[in-house]
């Protein structure tokens, strides 16, 4: 499915490196996500994963630009990042109907986690009587 995708014409070090920059920028989304969503009534927590989302797929690029300059030797300090996506770019991403690519797919696998966070259900702090 994956053929042609760039992530294999790294080295296996490469691969293992582009592997957990991805896993710490996933994390940030998610830990992002959830501190955005805290005691917010869901109403405005759907509102939220989107404009995070977005926020993702726009900024994450500067990340993996950064880890490609460390492997690879000439790449100069330039900011990669464009103008946001456009709504039909992120919602080919939630669909898997964009791109056929590893990260395209794998894009799509961190925004709906980051829904998940966003809509779950969040525990209320309970008062002691004695307060």
């Amino acid at each position: 499915m994956y053929d042609g995708d760039s992530f294999y014409t790294l080295t296996m070090w490469g691969q293992i490196g582009l592997g957990f920059v991805s896993l710490l920028l996933a994390a940030i989304a998610l830990g992002f996500t959830w501190l955005l969503v805290q005691r917010r009534p869901l109403i405005i927590r759907v509102p939220v994963w989107i404009v995070a989302f977005i926020t993702f797929v726009w900024a994450s690029p500067q990340g993996y630009y950064t880890y490609y300059r460390m492997i690879f030797d000439g790449l100069p300090a330039q900011s990669v990042i464009k103008a946001p996506p456009p709504p039909e770019e992120i919602l080919a991403l939630l669909t898997f109907t964009g791109p056929v690519t590893l990260s395209a797919h794998s894009a799509g696998v961190l925004g709906w986690l980051m829904f998940v966070v966003a809509i779950w259900p969040q525990r209320r702090k309970c008062r002691n009587a004695a307060d």
